[in-house]
Protein backbone atom coordinates (compact mmCIF):
# COMPACT_ATOMS: atom_id res chain seq x y z
CA UNK A 1 0.00 0.00 0.00
CA UNK A 2 1.20 3.54 -0.86
CA UNK A 3 1.59 6.37 1.51
CA UNK A 4 -0.95 8.30 0.30
CA UNK A 5 -3.60 5.40 0.62
CA UNK A 6 -2.42 4.47 3.80
CA UNK A 7 -2.57 7.82 4.97
CA UNK A 8 -5.87 8.13 3.56
CA UNK A 9 -6.73 4.95 5.16
CA UNK A 10 -6.16 6.36 8.64
CA UNK A 11 -8.22 9.22 8.14
CA UNK A 12 -11.04 7.65 7.08
CA UNK A 13 -10.71 4.89 10.09
CA UNK A 14 -10.66 7.90 12.51
CA UNK A 15 -13.49 9.58 10.53
CA UNK A 16 -15.26 6.63 10.77
CA UNK A 17 -15.04 6.43 14.68
CA UNK A 18 -16.08 9.86 15.23
CA UNK A 19 -19.13 9.30 12.94
CA UNK A 20 -19.95 6.45 15.09
CA UNK A 21 -23.94 5.95 15.81
CA UNK A 22 -24.68 9.39 13.47
CA UNK A 23 -26.79 9.46 9.88
CA UNK A 24 -23.43 9.46 7.92
CA UNK A 25 -21.70 6.81 9.93
CA UNK A 26 -22.81 3.87 6.95
CA UNK A 27 -21.64 6.60 3.90
CA UNK A 28 -17.88 6.45 5.54
CA UNK A 29 -17.78 2.64 5.84
CA UNK A 30 -18.53 2.63 2.87
CA UNK A 31 -15.56 4.66 1.92
CA UNK A 32 -13.66 2.56 4.33
CA UNK A 33 -14.33 -0.84 2.32
CA UNK A 34 -14.24 0.63 -1.07
CA UNK A 35 -10.34 1.34 -0.14
CA UNK A 36 -9.66 -2.17 0.39
CA UNK A 37 -11.43 -3.63 -2.47
CA UNK A 38 -9.62 -4.18 -5.50
CA UNK A 39 -9.99 -0.62 -8.55
CA UNK A 40 -13.32 -0.84 -9.68
CA UNK A 41 -13.35 -0.29 -13.83
CA UNK A 42 -16.12 0.39 -15.28
CA UNK A 43 -17.09 -1.23 -19.14
CA UNK A 44 -19.27 1.36 -21.00
CA UNK A 45 -20.85 2.61 -24.32
CA UNK A 46 -23.55 3.09 -26.29
CA UNK A 47 -25.86 -0.05 -26.95
CA UNK A 48 -24.66 -2.98 -29.04
CA UNK A 49 -20.88 -1.34 -29.03
CA UNK A 50 -19.91 -4.98 -27.60
CA UNK A 51 -19.31 -4.12 -24.11
CA UNK A 52 -20.43 -7.70 -22.52
CA UNK A 53 -18.27 -9.47 -25.37
CA UNK A 54 -15.15 -7.21 -24.18
CA UNK A 55 -16.09 -7.81 -20.76
CA UNK A 56 -16.28 -12.15 -21.70
CA UNK A 57 -12.68 -11.18 -23.61
CA UNK A 58 -10.80 -9.79 -20.81
CA UNK A 59 -12.33 -12.58 -17.96
CA UNK A 60 -11.62 -15.16 -20.36
CA UNK A 61 -14.82 -16.69 -19.67
CA UNK A 62 -18.29 -15.98 -21.39
CA UNK A 63 -19.83 -14.77 -18.18
CA UNK A 64 -21.49 -11.66 -19.36
CA UNK A 65 -24.57 -11.96 -21.74
CA UNK A 66 -24.02 -10.95 -24.77
CA UNK A 67 -27.79 -10.99 -26.49
CA UNK A 68 -30.88 -8.52 -25.78
CA UNK A 69 -32.30 -10.30 -23.20
CA UNK A 70 -33.09 -9.14 -19.19
CA UNK A 71 -29.09 -9.01 -18.07
CA UNK A 72 -27.83 -6.79 -20.63
CA UNK A 73 -30.55 -4.16 -19.08
CA UNK A 74 -28.63 -4.68 -15.17
CA UNK A 75 -25.79 -3.25 -13.95
CA UNK A 76 -23.20 -6.37 -13.13
CA UNK A 77 -20.45 -6.27 -11.14
CA UNK A 78 -18.01 -9.20 -12.00
CA UNK A 79 -15.19 -9.53 -9.07
CA UNK A 80 -12.37 -11.98 -7.99
CA UNK A 81 -13.91 -14.44 -4.90
CA UNK A 82 -13.28 -17.87 -3.66
CA UNK A 83 -16.37 -19.39 -5.15
CA UNK A 84 -18.86 -19.18 -7.64
CA UNK A 85 -21.65 -16.62 -6.42
CA UNK A 86 -24.31 -14.37 -7.57
CA UNK A 87 -26.17 -11.51 -5.58
CA UNK A 88 -29.07 -9.75 -6.82
CA UNK A 89 -29.60 -6.16 -4.93
CA UNK A 90 -32.95 -4.95 -5.41
CA UNK A 91 -33.58 -1.26 -5.10
CA UNK A 92 -35.98 -2.13 -2.21
CA UNK A 93 -35.38 -4.83 -0.09
CA UNK A 94 -32.63 -7.48 1.66
CA UNK A 95 -29.99 -8.89 -1.46
CA UNK A 96 -30.93 -12.12 -2.31
CA UNK A 97 -28.88 -14.88 -3.83
CA UNK A 98 -29.43 -16.79 -7.21
CA UNK A 99 -28.46 -19.97 -8.22
CA UNK A 100 -25.99 -19.69 -10.37
CA UNK A 101 -26.66 -21.11 -13.89
CA UNK A 102 -25.41 -24.46 -14.95
CA UNK A 103 -24.38 -22.89 -18.36
CA UNK A 104 -21.92 -20.62 -16.65
CA UNK A 105 -23.25 -18.03 -18.74
CA UNK A 106 -25.86 -14.84 -17.24
CA UNK A 107 -27.56 -15.41 -20.47
CA UNK A 108 -29.62 -17.78 -18.74
CA UNK A 109 -30.28 -16.92 -14.99
CA UNK A 110 -33.43 -17.13 -13.62
CA UNK A 111 -33.70 -13.85 -11.48
CA UNK A 112 -36.27 -15.55 -9.20
CA UNK A 113 -38.87 -13.14 -10.09
CA UNK A 114 -37.39 -9.80 -10.13
CA UNK A 115 -37.69 -7.30 -13.02
CA UNK A 116 -35.11 -5.98 -14.18
CA UNK A 117 -36.78 -2.36 -13.76
CA UNK A 118 -36.17 -3.21 -9.52
CA UNK A 119 -32.87 -4.31 -9.54
CA UNK A 120 -29.95 -2.29 -8.62
CA UNK A 121 -27.14 -4.41 -9.30
CA UNK A 122 -26.13 -8.10 -9.85
CA UNK A 123 -23.34 -9.06 -8.25
CA UNK A 124 -21.21 -12.10 -9.59
CA UNK A 125 -18.48 -13.59 -7.94
CA UNK A 126 -15.99 -15.77 -9.95
CA UNK A 127 -12.47 -17.76 -8.78
CA UNK A 128 -10.28 -15.38 -12.08
CA UNK A 129 -6.67 -14.68 -11.48
CA UNK A 130 -7.37 -11.50 -13.90
CA UNK A 131 -10.14 -10.39 -11.11
CA UNK A 132 -8.10 -10.03 -8.73
CA UNK A 133 -6.49 -7.20 -9.37
CA UNK A 134 -9.67 -5.55 -10.66
CA UNK A 135 -13.50 -5.95 -10.40
CA UNK A 136 -15.40 -5.34 -13.81
CA UNK A 137 -18.63 -3.66 -13.94
CA UNK A 138 -20.91 -3.62 -16.85
CA UNK A 139 -22.82 -1.32 -17.66
CA UNK A 140 -26.48 -0.64 -20.11
CA UNK A 141 -26.02 0.79 -22.98
CA UNK A 142 -26.50 4.37 -23.50
CA UNK A 143 -29.18 5.53 -25.78
CA UNK A 144 -31.04 3.09 -25.64
CA UNK A 145 -35.07 3.80 -26.49
CA UNK A 146 -35.91 3.16 -23.05
CA UNK A 147 -34.63 6.25 -21.36
CA UNK A 148 -34.62 4.25 -17.74
CA UNK A 149 -31.95 1.59 -19.06
CA UNK A 150 -29.14 4.28 -20.19
CA UNK A 151 -29.98 6.34 -16.99
CA UNK A 152 -28.47 3.32 -14.71
CA UNK A 153 -25.01 3.44 -16.70
CA UNK A 154 -24.90 6.99 -15.75
CA UNK A 155 -25.94 7.22 -12.23
CA UNK A 156 -22.98 4.43 -12.07
CA UNK A 157 -20.76 6.89 -13.29
CA UNK A 158 -21.78 10.32 -12.53
CA UNK A 159 -23.92 10.24 -9.28
CA UNK A 160 -24.89 13.00 -7.20
CA UNK A 161 -23.79 12.83 -3.45
CA UNK A 162 -20.73 12.08 -1.07
CA UNK A 163 -20.25 8.41 -2.27
CA UNK A 164 -18.74 9.70 -5.43
CA UNK A 165 -18.60 7.40 -9.08
CA UNK A 166 -19.24 3.71 -8.47
CA UNK A 167 -15.94 3.47 -10.42
CA UNK A 168 -12.94 4.41 -10.19
CA UNK A 169 -11.76 4.12 -14.07
CA UNK A 170 -13.84 3.69 -17.37
CA UNK A 171 -13.01 2.04 -20.43
CA UNK A 172 -15.78 3.51 -22.94
CA UNK A 173 -16.54 1.73 -26.24
CA UNK A 174 -17.57 3.50 -29.43
CA UNK A 175 -18.09 2.37 -32.83
CA UNK A 176 -18.16 5.96 -34.58
CA UNK A 177 -17.17 9.16 -32.73
CA UNK A 178 -21.14 9.72 -32.33
CA UNK A 179 -21.99 13.25 -30.59
CA UNK A 180 -23.32 10.76 -27.54
CA UNK A 181 -20.33 9.46 -26.93
CA UNK A 182 -18.52 12.86 -26.57
CA UNK A 183 -21.45 14.12 -24.45
CA UNK A 184 -21.37 11.55 -22.13
CA UNK A 185 -17.33 11.26 -21.91
CA UNK A 186 -17.67 15.09 -21.13
CA UNK A 187 -20.14 14.50 -18.25
CA UNK A 188 -18.59 11.81 -16.47
CA UNK A 189 -15.53 14.23 -16.56
CA UNK A 190 -17.44 16.82 -15.33
CA UNK A 191 -18.10 15.02 -12.15
CA UNK A 192 -15.90 16.38 -9.78
CA UNK A 193 -12.65 15.11 -9.41
CA UNK A 194 -13.63 11.36 -10.74
CA UNK A 195 -13.71 11.66 -15.00
CA UNK A 196 -9.97 12.57 -16.24
CA UNK A 197 -8.18 11.41 -19.14
CA UNK A 198 -5.88 9.73 -16.86
CA UNK A 199 -8.63 7.26 -15.98
CA UNK A 200 -10.80 6.90 -19.09
CA UNK A 201 -9.41 5.05 -21.75
CA UNK A 202 -11.31 4.76 -25.24
CA UNK A 203 -12.42 1.52 -26.98
CA UNK A 204 -12.73 1.67 -31.04
CA UNK A 205 -14.91 -1.52 -31.00
CA UNK A 206 -16.02 -4.11 -33.04
CA UNK A 207 -12.67 -3.55 -35.08
CA UNK A 208 -13.22 -6.39 -37.20
CA UNK A 209 -16.33 -5.17 -38.84
CA UNK A 210 -14.26 -1.82 -40.46
CA UNK A 211 -14.89 -1.48 -43.94
CA UNK A 212 -17.44 -4.27 -43.93
CA UNK A 213 -14.36 -6.68 -42.52
CA UNK A 214 -11.91 -6.51 -45.30
CA UNK A 215 -9.10 -8.26 -44.56
CA UNK A 216 -7.40 -4.96 -43.68
CA UNK A 217 -10.13 -4.51 -41.38
CA UNK A 218 -7.72 -4.24 -38.01
CA UNK A 219 -5.15 -1.96 -40.14
CA UNK A 220 -7.72 0.43 -41.16
CA UNK A 221 -9.36 0.13 -37.33
CA UNK A 222 -5.44 1.00 -36.02
CA UNK A 223 -5.61 4.53 -38.30
CA UNK A 224 -8.96 5.43 -36.74
CA UNK A 225 -8.53 4.99 -33.51
CA UNK A 226 -5.31 7.07 -33.41
CA UNK A 227 -7.36 10.10 -35.60
CA UNK A 228 -9.47 10.06 -32.84
CA UNK A 229 -6.78 10.02 -30.21
CA UNK A 230 -5.41 13.40 -31.46
CA UNK A 231 -8.86 14.62 -32.19
CA UNK A 232 -8.93 17.61 -29.25
CA UNK A 233 -12.56 16.76 -28.07
CA UNK A 234 -11.31 12.86 -27.39
CA UNK A 235 -7.71 14.21 -26.11
CA UNK A 236 -8.96 15.91 -23.24
CA UNK A 237 -11.66 12.98 -22.33
CA UNK A 238 -9.37 10.17 -22.87
CA UNK A 239 -5.70 8.44 -21.86
CA UNK A 240 -5.78 7.27 -25.68
CA UNK A 241 -8.21 5.18 -28.14
CA UNK A 242 -7.06 1.61 -28.90
CA UNK A 243 -8.85 -0.54 -31.51
CA UNK A 244 -10.21 -4.34 -30.32
CA UNK A 245 -12.11 -6.85 -32.08
CA UNK A 246 -13.71 -8.09 -28.75
CA UNK A 247 -15.60 -11.16 -31.46
CA UNK A 248 -12.13 -12.22 -31.89
CA UNK A 249 -10.89 -11.69 -28.18
CA UNK A 250 -14.05 -13.29 -26.66
CA UNK A 251 -13.60 -16.53 -28.93
CA UNK A 252 -9.49 -16.46 -28.16
CA UNK A 253 -9.80 -16.47 -24.93
CA UNK A 254 -13.15 -19.36 -24.91
CA UNK A 255 -12.26 -21.89 -28.40
CA UNK A 256 -13.49 -24.94 -28.25
CA UNK A 257 -12.06 -27.77 -29.54
CA UNK A 258 -15.01 -29.07 -31.73
CA UNK A 259 -14.86 -25.44 -32.84
CA UNK A 260 -11.29 -25.68 -34.17
CA UNK A 261 -11.89 -29.49 -35.78
CA UNK A 262 -15.27 -27.49 -38.08
CA UNK A 263 -12.50 -24.62 -39.05
CA UNK A 264 -10.00 -27.19 -39.99
CA UNK A 265 -12.83 -28.83 -42.31
CA UNK A 266 -14.02 -25.85 -43.70
CA UNK A 267 -10.01 -24.64 -44.09
CA UNK A 268 -9.57 -28.15 -46.39
CA UNK A 269 -11.92 -26.65 -48.90
CA UNK A 270 -10.44 -25.41 -52.31
CA UNK A 271 -9.65 -21.69 -51.84
CA UNK A 272 -12.37 -20.93 -54.34
CA UNK A 273 -15.03 -22.06 -52.70
CA UNK A 274 -13.50 -20.92 -49.58
CA UNK A 275 -13.76 -16.98 -50.80
CA UNK A 276 -16.94 -17.94 -52.25
CA UNK A 277 -18.45 -18.98 -48.83
CA UNK A 278 -17.13 -16.11 -47.35
CA UNK A 279 -18.74 -13.31 -49.39
CA UNK A 280 -22.07 -13.00 -46.93
CA UNK A 281 -22.86 -14.30 -43.42
CA UNK A 282 -25.84 -15.69 -45.08
CA UNK A 283 -23.99 -17.75 -48.06
CA UNK A 284 -21.54 -18.93 -45.16
CA UNK A 285 -24.52 -20.32 -43.39
CA UNK A 286 -26.62 -21.87 -46.03
CA UNK A 287 -24.29 -23.19 -48.86
CA UNK A 288 -23.75 -26.74 -48.82
CA UNK A 289 -20.45 -28.07 -47.69
CA UNK A 290 -19.33 -30.65 -45.51
CA UNK A 291 -19.74 -28.81 -41.63
CA UNK A 292 -23.26 -28.75 -40.76
CA UNK A 293 -25.70 -25.36 -40.92
CA UNK A 294 -25.73 -24.93 -37.36
CA UNK A 295 -22.63 -25.55 -37.05
CA UNK A 296 -21.30 -23.03 -38.90
CA UNK A 297 -23.99 -20.21 -37.56
CA UNK A 298 -22.42 -20.71 -34.49
CA UNK A 299 -19.13 -19.98 -35.89
CA UNK A 300 -20.65 -16.96 -37.35
CA UNK A 301 -22.22 -15.56 -34.22
CA UNK A 302 -18.78 -16.28 -32.32
CA UNK A 303 -15.99 -15.10 -35.18
CA UNK A 304 -17.79 -12.64 -37.43
CA UNK A 305 -16.94 -12.97 -41.12
CA UNK A 306 -13.65 -11.48 -40.09
CA UNK A 307 -13.01 -13.94 -37.63
CA UNK A 308 -13.78 -17.31 -39.74
CA UNK A 309 -11.68 -15.63 -42.47
CA UNK A 310 -8.38 -15.34 -40.56
CA UNK A 311 -9.25 -18.57 -38.81
CA UNK A 312 -9.29 -20.39 -42.11
CA UNK A 313 -6.18 -18.49 -43.50
CA UNK A 314 -3.71 -19.18 -40.35
CA UNK A 315 -5.16 -23.21 -40.83
CA UNK A 316 -4.42 -23.54 -44.23
CA UNK A 317 -1.08 -21.95 -43.77
CA UNK A 318 0.14 -24.04 -40.94
CA UNK A 319 0.33 -21.05 -38.42
CA UNK A 320 -2.45 -22.53 -36.63
CA UNK A 321 -1.40 -26.35 -36.20
CA UNK A 322 -3.61 -26.93 -33.05
CA UNK A 323 -6.81 -25.31 -31.13
CA UNK A 324 -4.20 -23.49 -28.97
CA UNK A 325 -2.02 -21.81 -31.34
CA UNK A 326 -5.10 -20.96 -33.31
CA UNK A 327 -6.34 -19.22 -29.57
CA UNK A 328 -3.29 -16.87 -29.46
CA UNK A 329 -3.54 -16.06 -32.88
CA UNK A 330 -6.48 -14.17 -32.59
CA UNK A 331 -5.95 -12.60 -29.23
CA UNK A 332 -2.86 -11.06 -30.95
CA UNK A 333 -5.31 -10.81 -33.84
CA UNK A 334 -7.92 -8.74 -32.03
CA UNK A 335 -5.96 -6.32 -30.15
CA UNK A 336 -7.00 -7.93 -26.34
CA UNK A 337 -3.45 -7.58 -25.57
CA UNK A 338 -2.93 -3.90 -26.11
CA UNK A 339 -6.03 -2.75 -23.96
CA UNK A 340 -5.19 -5.30 -20.90
CA UNK A 341 -1.61 -3.91 -20.93
CA UNK A 342 -3.21 -0.93 -20.66
CA UNK A 343 -5.71 -1.62 -17.68
CA UNK A 344 -2.50 -3.14 -15.52
CA UNK A 345 0.17 -0.29 -16.57
CA UNK A 346 -2.33 2.62 -16.63
CA UNK A 347 -4.56 1.62 -14.21
CA UNK A 348 -3.66 -1.35 -12.06
CA UNK A 349 -0.52 -0.21 -11.65
CA UNK A 350 -1.85 3.18 -10.20
CA UNK A 351 -4.64 1.66 -8.41
CA UNK A 352 -3.64 2.78 -5.05
CA UNK A 353 -3.33 6.67 -6.19
CA UNK A 354 -7.29 6.16 -8.14
CA UNK A 355 -8.23 4.88 -4.84
CA UNK A 356 -7.13 7.73 -2.36
CA UNK A 357 -8.29 9.87 -4.62
CA UNK A 358 -11.77 8.16 -4.44
CA UNK A 359 -11.50 7.98 -0.85
CA UNK A 360 -10.62 12.05 -0.52
CA UNK A 361 -13.54 13.12 -2.52
CA UNK A 362 -15.66 11.17 -0.69
CA UNK A 363 -14.74 12.35 2.49
CA UNK A 364 -14.50 16.13 1.07
CA UNK A 365 -18.20 16.04 0.15
CA UNK A 366 -19.09 14.73 3.88
CA UNK A 367 -16.56 17.01 5.31
CA UNK A 368 -19.01 19.84 3.74
CA UNK A 369 -22.25 18.41 5.17
CA UNK A 370 -21.09 17.72 8.58
CA UNK A 371 -17.81 19.26 9.78
CA UNK A 372 -14.85 17.33 11.28
CA UNK A 373 -13.40 18.47 14.84
CA UNK A 374 -10.48 21.62 13.35
CA UNK A 375 -7.61 18.64 14.19
CA UNK A 376 -9.06 15.92 11.83
CA UNK A 377 -9.80 18.91 9.66
CA UNK A 378 -6.15 20.21 9.51
CA UNK A 379 -4.48 16.94 9.01
CA UNK A 380 -6.94 16.29 6.22
CA UNK A 381 -5.97 19.41 4.12
CA UNK A 382 -2.24 18.45 4.80
CA UNK A 383 -3.16 15.21 3.08
CA UNK A 384 -4.77 16.83 0.17
CA UNK A 385 -2.18 19.62 -0.20
CA UNK A 386 1.36 17.34 0.40
CA UNK A 387 -0.27 14.42 -2.14
CA UNK A 388 2.20 14.89 -5.01
CA UNK A 389 1.00 12.43 -6.41
CA UNK A 390 -2.69 14.07 -7.04
CA UNK A 391 -0.78 16.89 -8.04
CA UNK A 392 0.49 15.41 -10.90
CA UNK A 393 -2.78 13.92 -11.69
CA UNK A 394 -4.17 17.68 -12.44
CA UNK A 395 -1.31 18.40 -14.22
CA UNK A 396 -1.78 15.43 -16.32
CA UNK A 397 -5.24 16.92 -16.35
CA UNK A 398 -4.12 20.41 -17.32
CA UNK A 399 -1.86 19.72 -20.01
CA UNK A 400 -4.39 17.80 -22.09
CA UNK A 401 -6.93 20.69 -21.69
CA UNK A 402 -3.84 23.37 -22.34
CA UNK A 403 -1.02 21.44 -24.24
CA UNK A 404 0.27 25.04 -25.28
CA UNK A 405 1.06 25.07 -20.88
CA UNK A 406 4.29 23.79 -21.48
CA UNK A 407 5.40 25.45 -25.02
CA UNK A 408 7.88 23.44 -26.41
CA UNK A 409 7.34 19.99 -24.34
CA UNK A 410 6.90 17.02 -26.55
CA UNK A 411 4.98 14.69 -24.58
CA UNK A 412 7.94 13.83 -22.02
CA UNK A 413 6.38 15.73 -19.64
CA UNK A 414 2.65 13.84 -19.28
CA UNK A 415 5.16 10.56 -19.44
CA UNK A 416 7.57 11.83 -16.84
CA UNK A 417 3.88 12.34 -14.48
CA UNK A 418 2.97 8.52 -14.80
CA UNK A 419 0.68 9.17 -17.95
CA UNK A 420 2.12 6.14 -19.54
CA UNK A 421 3.14 3.82 -16.53
CA UNK A 422 4.90 4.83 -12.80
CA UNK A 423 7.92 2.77 -12.83
CA UNK A 424 11.13 5.43 -13.14
CA UNK A 425 12.00 3.83 -16.60
CA UNK A 426 8.62 4.36 -18.31
CA UNK A 427 8.49 8.25 -16.66
CA UNK A 428 12.17 9.03 -18.27
CA UNK A 429 11.31 7.43 -21.55
CA UNK A 430 14.30 4.90 -20.64
CA UNK A 431 13.98 0.77 -21.91
CA UNK A 432 13.52 -1.96 -19.72
CA UNK A 433 17.12 -3.08 -19.21
CA UNK A 434 18.32 0.38 -18.19
CA UNK A 435 20.16 0.02 -15.13
CA UNK A 436 20.32 1.88 -11.76
CA UNK A 437 22.96 4.42 -12.93
CA UNK A 438 21.53 4.99 -16.14
CA UNK A 439 17.93 5.20 -14.24
CA UNK A 440 19.75 7.82 -11.70
CA UNK A 441 21.48 9.92 -14.84
CA UNK A 442 18.53 10.72 -16.56
CA UNK A 443 17.00 11.86 -13.82
CA UNK A 444 19.23 14.22 -12.99
CA UNK A 445 19.14 15.37 -16.54
CA UNK A 446 15.51 15.59 -16.55
CA UNK A 447 15.36 17.91 -13.09
CA UNK A 448 18.03 20.33 -14.24
CA UNK A 449 15.98 21.19 -17.59
CA UNK A 450 12.93 21.20 -15.61
CA UNK A 451 14.54 23.92 -12.78
CA UNK A 452 15.74 26.07 -15.92
CA UNK A 453 12.24 26.04 -17.14
CA UNK A 454 11.04 26.80 -13.72
CA UNK A 455 13.51 29.78 -13.02
CA UNK A 456 12.93 30.83 -16.65
CA UNK A 457 11.80 34.84 -15.97
CA UNK A 458 10.28 34.89 -19.24
CA UNK A 459 7.43 31.88 -18.52
CA UNK A 460 4.15 32.61 -17.38
CA UNK A 461 3.56 31.32 -13.56
CA UNK A 462 1.39 28.80 -15.07
CA UNK A 463 4.16 27.49 -16.93
CA UNK A 464 6.32 28.12 -13.72
CA UNK A 465 4.00 26.45 -11.42
CA UNK A 466 4.15 23.30 -13.94
CA UNK A 467 7.48 23.36 -14.12
CA UNK A 468 8.17 23.21 -10.26
CA UNK A 469 5.49 19.96 -10.15
CA UNK A 470 8.02 18.12 -12.55
CA UNK A 471 11.21 19.52 -10.30
CA UNK A 472 9.44 17.41 -7.36
CA UNK A 473 8.77 14.33 -9.78
CA UNK A 474 12.49 13.86 -10.44
CA UNK A 475 13.62 14.68 -6.78
CA UNK A 476 11.28 12.10 -5.76
CA UNK A 477 12.31 9.77 -8.22
CA UNK A 478 16.08 10.54 -7.00
CA UNK A 479 15.25 9.84 -4.15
Amino acid sequence: MSTLLRRTRELVGEAAALAAGTRIEPMITAVAARIDEPLRVAIAGRVKAGKSTLLNALVGQDLAATDAGECTRIVTWFRHGPSYRVMLFPTQGPPAQLPFPQSGSLASIDLAGHTPDLVSRMVVDWPSRRLQAMTLIDTPGMGSINDEISARSRVLLTPEGPTGSGADAVVYLMRHMHADDVSFLEAFHETEGQGRPVNTVGVLARADEVGHARTDALDSAARIAARYAADPRVRRLCHTVVPVAGLLAACGATLRQAEYAALVALAALPAETREGLLLTTDRFISAEVGVDPATRLELARRLGLFGIRSSLELIASGEAADASALAAHLQRLSGITGLHELLTTRFAARADVLKARTAILALEALFAGSPPPPDLQRRFDALVAGAHELTELRLIDALREDPTLLPGDDGSAERLLGSYGADPRTRLGLGELADLGQVRQSALTTLARWQREAEDPLATRATATAARILVRTCEGMLV
